[in-house]
């Protein structure tokens, strides 16, 4: 039996963290079963995840399947979150979510849960509401980086709040081609349609101004 990824300490501090959840969340699983180096690891984590709580649930599908064309996936390893109702609110994560993104898929978790209500101000949320063409965000991260969640967790609230919004967190050295693709140096990087790029993780208003810019 392969070791525990979670050990007991941390399956302790997730099952308090999870003890907030209200109601059960889907993650749907995307492996490309020829070419993954950390789709086993991936598998193993939601895994375990499921061991601590019963409120997680997870699905495996194959990169290439209908699923797949489904939710729109054109690389994997790929996670998408499904509220309690089945609702993709456009919340992606590319790649393992491990080190510091390991909270992002907790506080996402807990998010969808609730109904995936974007945890953003009245005005950044009415703001959001008027955007009428598809957004796609892109936040390249790594796993030791401690800006990153921070850019993550305000892209996926704002795909939460308008549902023509879709934003991926992208595990930088997972995805050298992509990487390489939109010169990434440092990150978080963050591109917008893949053509407004930034570097850091932007306070909310000024996050969602380039947003707009994509608009």
């Amino acid at each position: 039996m392969s070791e525990k990824l979670l050990n007991d300490e941390i399956r302790t501090q997730v099952k308090d963290i999870l003890s907030e959840m209200e109601g059960k969340v889907k993650l749907l699983f995307f492996e490309n079963k020829d070419n993954c180096d950390y789709c086993s690891t991936i598998e193993q984590l939601l895994s375990e995840l499921t061991e601590v709580t019963d409120m997680v649930v997870f699905e495996k599908y194959d990169a290439d399947s209908e699923k797949a064309k489904e939710y729109s996936i054109e690389i994997s390893p790929a996670i998408v979150l499904l509220t309690p109702d089945g609702v993709d609110k456009g919340v992606r994560f590319y790649g393992i979510p491990s080190g510091h993104e390991f909270g992002t898929l907790l506080q996402d978790i807990i998010s969808f849960s609730k109904g995936a209500k974007p945890n953003l101000s009245p005005e950044s949320i009415e703001r959001l509401k008027t955007i009428e063409k598809p957004i796609d965000i892109k936040v390249f991260v790594t796993p030791t980086c401690p800006y990153c969640p921070r850019a993550v967790i305000t892209a996926h609230n704002i795909a939460m709040a308008n549902e023509n919004v879709v934003a991926s967190m992208i595990e930088a050295n997972e995805f050298p081609d992509l990487s390489m693709k939109f010169g990434v140096s440092s990150v978080p990087q963050i591109v917008i349609n893949d053509e407004v790029i930034f570097v850091g993780a932007y306070p909310e208003k000024q996050f969602i101004d380039e947003v707009f810019k994509a608009v």
